[in-house]
C-alpha cells in the first residue's frame, strides 16, 4: 500500500514528464545530491526514498545517514543520492513532501513523549492522520517515541457516545461487542456511564474533554479497576498537566493533524 502511495504521488506530480529538466538539462548528466536538515528536528520517513527512487529507475548510490527516530541537529546530512539528474531532479519535490512530513510527524510526537517523561503515563497517536498515509505517519509517531492506537476501524473495538446510542447503552454496547474477540475500549460521559462500564467489566476507559483536576476525581474513583485514557484538547502546553492525574494514556490528535512540516532542503551538484 505505501508503495502504491508512492507511486501516486510521484504520478501527481511528474505527470507526463518533468518539462522543466527535459528543457535545461542534457538527458545523459549524472548528479549527485544531499538531503539536509534545516532546523533540528527529528528524523522520519528515510525508508521511502529507495521505493521513490526505484519507480524512476533507480540511483546509485543511495546513503542512508541517519535513522527514523534520530534527533538531528540544523546542518546535518540526512541521506546522499547519486544517479541521472534527471531522475534526482524529478524525483526531488515528492521525496522532500514525505521527509518534511514524517519528520514533522516524528519531531512533535518526540516532543509529547519528552513531556510526560518521568510519569507512569504514555502518550498515543489517534486515527486523524492524512487520508492514504497513515501508516507512514503512525511508524513516524512512533519513531518519535509516542504509542500507536489502533491503526483502523478493524483492529480494536473503541466504544464510543454515539455506539453508546446507537446500541441502546453501555450495556448494550458491551455485550455485544465481547463477540468480536479483539481488544475493547468504551468511552464514559457520565458518572452513570462509569459505573456501569465498570460494572460490566470495562477494563480499559476513555474520558474524554475532562479538565486535568476533573480527570483526577474520576480516576481516583476508578481507583485502578481499570486502565485510563484521557483525550480531548490535549496538546504540548497541557500534556504533562493530563499526565499527572494518574491517567494511563493520553492520546492527542495533534500529532499527526497538526504537526508541521520541518524544513529540509535538497541540495545537488553535478559530478
Amino acid at each position: 500500500m505505501t508503495d502504491d502511495i508512492i507511486r501516486l504521488a510521484l504520478e501527481e506530480d511528474i505527470g507526463s514528464g518533468d518539462v522543466t529538466s527535459q528543457a535545461c538539462v542534457p538527458a545523459g548528466r549524472r548528479a549527485r545530491g544531499i538531503f539536509l536538515a534545516r532546523e533540528p528536528l527529528v528524523a522520519a520517513g528515510l525508508a521511502v526514498l529507495d521505493s521513490i527512487y526505484r519507480h524512476r529507475g533507480g540511483v546509485d548510490p543511495l546513503a542512508i545517514l541517519k535513522h527514523d527516530g534520530d534527533r538531528c541537529a540544523a546542518g546535518d546530512i540526512l541521506a546522499q543520492v547519486g544517479g541521472r539528474a534527471h531522475t534526482l531532479l524529478e524525483c526531488e519535490r515528492v521525496a522532500l513532501n514525505f521527509l518534511q512530513r514524517l519528520s514533522g510527524v516524528a519531531t512533535a510526537a518526540r516532543a509529547f513523549a519528552d513531556a510526560v517523561a518521568g510519569t507512569n503515563c504514555r502518550v498515543l497517536d489517534t486515527r486523524k492522520t492524512t487520508p492514504g498515509l497513515r501508516l507512514l505517519e503512525k511508524q513516524a509517531a512512533a519513531a518519535g517515541g509516542v504509542t500507536n492506537h489502533r491503526m483502523g476501524l478493524f483492529d480494536a473495538v473503541l466504544i464510543k457516545n454515539n455506539h453508546i446510542s446507537a446500541a441502546g447503552g453501555v450495556r448494550q454496547a458491551m455485550e455485544s461487542a465481547r463477540a468480536a474477540n479483539v481488544p475493547i475500549e468504551i468511552e464514559v460521559r457520565t458518572r452513570a456511564e462509569l459505573q456501569e462500564a465498570l460494572a460490566c467489566g470495562a477494563d480499559h476507559l476513555l474520558l474524554d474533554n475532562l479538565t486535568p483536576e476533573e480527570a483526577r476525581e474520576w480516576i481516583r474513583e476508578i481507583a485502578g479497576r481499570a486502565r485510563v485514557e484521557l483525550s480531548g484538547g490535549i496538546t504540548l502546553e497541557n500534556v504533562r498537566a493530563y499526565a499527572e492525574t494518574g491517567a494511563d494514556f493520553v492520546s492527542s490528535g495533534a500529532i499527526t493533524h497538526s504537526a508541521r512540516a520541518m524544513d529540509i532542503s535538497f541540495r545537488l551538484e553535478l559530478v
